[in-house]
């Protein structure tokens, strides 16, 4: 009954909120057309079915209007408002063109013949474009092209992302935006499974060739996902569409003993849009690291201690596929199927050295943990979309994601003691994790009279998840014997049924969109001890109703200048580890246990944008604050010698900062973007009650200034050769507890091309000077700890890459929708 009264509110709601935005369909601003013709460059001949886009000067995503050439090359683009605007011309086998043009009055804007070519030249106020440019704004996020990164070639997914501006990432895959890892990372606009406790192994294993760019949307509107209160990252994969078949071949080879093939093929015409992809990547690292421990007494000075030296060795393969179908049933219908999956097995050695002097404790000790992970994940996507007319459209996608990730870890440890005691210890621990997870979107969008937008949608996410594990321990593995207290069944269930609405309204130089997200949220756990069954253990259960309004407001300043102020609300939700209460006392100087009574974060963001642009350059300037209450937060403390560690909502914390991106087109071969990042952090005190305790954490308040910035210079060189170097460098951060030292590292790539651009060999380093590594500082009650860890040394990856295809020999004629898209439309969620 709850659950029905709170889908008739929050209906109810939405549809007074639909009436209100269509009671403000109005006038339809004067239009003009803009015309021109696009010829080869060498023959003078015209060239057909070009794909012609236009967007906002500076803007990412391009508007519906675009169109292609007739068989005479010429071409109109219509309903075109008063503003600046820059043309995209594209077609398989020649180089982008892009250009600037201004509509100014309702007259037609004629413009000069459009000299389709392979080089790089300048034809007037034409710029071609080798390589596509790197960055692009729009009104709610930043678009990163990488599908021709030249330091993450041969690479993966979480190298693509530590080259993004905003983006750390750190060398045990945590990603964090602008500082807060609080961020919701998507593939392809959907979760994908993704989630903190597998994201960074599945992102290490996903290909960096199968990316095409990634979208930083800082502040998202009603119509995204509001979970991730730093924001969203979200990485879309490559679907060319594009006449004729193509495709590339991939081969590398790494200086630490890895490898990586790949495959992928594509098909367009017409009716039909195809591609597929195949590719295996294995690579092996070292790691080091460390912990150091004071145990603390009540004036400060130290009791005790205990430091561990850590190496690791670990060994990857996976195998990875993906593949996808769109069929036009008429020129407005289309269905589409995709899917794609990983098998990826890893095997990691740990060897812990320990010292100390804890009493009661071991004074050295040495420990081996040999790990064993398989894991198997698959997404299906099926979607029907219909387009009323070239403004509005319906889309409906249905999304299955499943993964299973089995492990094994063995154990086995031998202590010393001052009495001159030597003790043995061994365990096995098996897990069986199982997830899967529906996705089920519907999405409408108008753009009625030619400044009016409205967005529509329903989103529903269904996740379910469990967790075995079991356990046996003894002194070696003869006398091994089941673990009963180290057994442990988790399940997890979180249903989240939406509905959001926006609209937008240009009217002159100002404009506006409005939106609100309703949310219903069901969520319950179930943590089961050996021998227990649902009937002894209840759930433990949590439903709630909340709203997210959102509001972005700009306005167009004279010679090419704009201001933008934007307002959402976001939430982050506690779940996986952190709500499991499993005691996990597998090292027993560091117990873990999660928190099934945690409530979700809740934060407000407003964000000030200032973006200029000229022919050559663009400026980016955000100065933007955040707020977040329930904060959930990860707490350390010292009982009985033995740290423990768990999660609690116990404090607020307040973000706020500058950040500067500015991009440089100089001299038509160097690209260079360059980005600042000032934020002050303030962390509010707190204060929480371990269990079966009478002794208080007490964590105090503290803030501080914070910076990072990261360089990103790409250049065109003379004989078919490209260079690419990224330097970033991360200041001092707060942390709950303590704080994250200061860091950065360099990467360069070089490529060279060969045979009219159909061949290239790159050769790329990664952490040139070895400075990548985590040192974090934590301290508390009875406690002080240093903890680094770091990948050892550079690698050097080369790859060779060879392209094919009949682009130019068989020219088919494109769909009237194809080309310029925009973007995820329909898959933003």
């Amino acid at each position: 009954m709850f659950f029905k009264i709170i889908h008739s509110t929050m209906i109810t709601r939405v549809l007074i909120l639909f009436s209100v935005c269509f009671s403000f369909i109005g006038f339809e601003a004067a239009a003009g057309e803009i015309n021109g013709k696009a010829l080869d460059a060498k023959t003078r001949k015209p060239v057909e079915f070009v794909n012609v886009g236009i967007k906002k000067r500076g803007a990412s995503e391009y508007l519906p209007n675009g169109t292609i050439t007739d068989m005479e090359g010429n071409f109109t683009l219509t309903n075109i408002p008063k503003g600046n605007y820059t043309l995209a011309f594209t077609f398989v086998g020649y180089v982008t063109l892009e250009q600037n043009v201004d509509v100014k009055t309702d007259a037609a804007v004629n413009i000069a013949p459009v000299m389709l070519t392979e080089e790089t030249v300048m034809l007037g106020e034409v710029t071609t474009v080798g390589q596509r440019s790197q960055m692009t704004f729009d009104i709610d996020k930043r678009v990163f092209n990488v599908d021709q990164s030249i330091a993450s070639t041969g690479g993966s997914a979480s190298d693509i992302l530590s080259n993004i501006p905003s983006v750390e990432v750190d060398p045990e895959g945590e990603i964090s935006l602008r500082g807060n890892t609080s961020v919701t990372v998507w593939i392809n606009g959907k979760n994908s499974g993704l989630s903190a406790d597998n994201r960074a192994q599945i992102l290490e294993q996903l290909p960096a060739e199968s990316i095409e760019k990634v979208e930083i949307i800082t502040n998202p509107s009603a119509r995204y996902n509001p979970e991730g209160t730093a924001g969203i990252i979200n990485i879309v994969m490559k679907d060319n569409r594009k006449a004729g078949y193509y495709g590339s071949l991939q081969a590398g080879v790494d200086t630490r003993g890895g490898y990586n093939a790949s495959g992928n093929i594509n098909f367009s015409s017409g009716k039909v849009d195809a591609y597929m992809s195949l590719g295996r990547r294995y690579r092996t690292g070292d790691g080091v690291g460390h912990t150091y421990r004071n145990n603390l007494n009540a004036d400060g000075t130290t009791a005790s201690y205990l430091n561990q030296e850590r190496n690791d060795d670990e060994t990857d393969g996976n195998l990875f596929g993906r593949a996808g179908i769109t069929y036009r049933l008429t020129p407005n219908d289309h269905f589409s199927l995709s899917a794609f999956g990983m098998l990826d097995d890893e095997v990691e050695n740990d060897h812990m050295r320990y010292t100390g002097n804890v009493p009661n404790s071991f004074t050295q000790s040495y420990r081996l943990s040999e790990d064993k992970n398989n894991m198997q994940l698959g997404n299906f996507e099926a979607g029907y979309k219909h387009e009323f007319h070239e403004k509005s459209s319906l889309d409906f996608t249905v999304t299955r994601f499943a993964m299973n990730r089995s492990a094994e870890a063995v154990y086995t440890q031998t202590s010393d003691f001052a009495d001159g005691r030597t003790a043995s210890a061994y365990q096995t621990q098996t897990s069986d994790a199982d997830m899967n997870l529906w996705e089920i979107q519907l999405d409408y969008i108008n753009e009625f009279g030619v400044d009016n937008k409205i967005e529509a949608g329903y989103k529903g996410d269904l996740a379910h998840s469990t967790s075995p594990v079991e356990t046996v321990s003894g002194t070696t593995p003869a006398d091994a014997q089941p673990n009963h207290d180290l057994y442990n069944l988790f399940t997890y269930n979180q249903d989240v049924h939406a509905l959001y609405t926006t609209y937008g309204r240009r009217i002159a130089r100002f404009g506006f969109q409005a939106g609100l997200r309703g949310e219903y949220t069901r969520m319950d756990t179930r943590s089961l001890g050996y021998g227990q069954t649902n009937a002894d253990v209840p759930l433990y259960g949590d439903d709630y109703f909340s709203l997210y309004p959102s509001m972005y407001l700009s306005y167009e300043l004279p010679a090419n200048n704009e201001v933008q102020l934007n307002y959402t609300r976001r939430v982050s939700r506690p779940r996986g580890g952190r709500l499991n209460p499993f005691v996990n006392i597998m090292d027993s100087t560091s117990i873990t246990y999660g928190n099934p009574y945690l409530k979700p974060q809740y934060a407000d963001a407003l964000e000030f944008n200032y973006i200029k642009n000229w022919d050559n350059h663009t400026l980016s300037a955000s100065i933007y604050y955040r707020k977040t209450g329930n904060v959930i937060q990860r707490i350390s403390y010292i009982e009985n010698n033995v740290m423990k560690t768990t999660y609690e909502n116990v404090a607020k914390t307040q973000y706020a900062g500058s950040e500067f991106i500015l991009k440089n087109n100089l001299w038509g071969r160097l690209d260079l973007t360059s980005t600042l990042n000032l934020y002050y952090n303030k962390l509010d005190g707190f204060t929480y009650l371990p269990p079966n305790t009478h002794t208080p954490v007490v964590g105090k308040a503290d803030e501080g200034f914070s910076w990072n910035g990261r360089v990103v210079a790409s250049m065109i060189l003379p004989h078919q050769f490209s260079v690419q170097l990224t330097g970033n460098y991360n200041s001092h951060r707060l942390i709950a507890q303590g704080h994250n030292n200061a860091n950065g590292s360099v990467d360069i790539g070089i490529r060279k091309s060969f045979f009219d651009r159909k061949l290239s060999l790159t050769i790329n380093v990664r952490d040139i000077f070895n400075t990548r590594q985590r040192i974090t500082v934590t301290s508390g009650s009875g406690f002080y700890q240093e903890n680094m860890f770091a990948r050892v040394g550079q690698t050097v990856r080369f790859v060779l890459t060879y392209t094919f295809g009949n682009m130019k020999e068989k020219i088919t004629k494109p769909s009237e929708n194809d080309g310029m898209m925009n973007g995820m439309d329909g898959d933003e969620e």
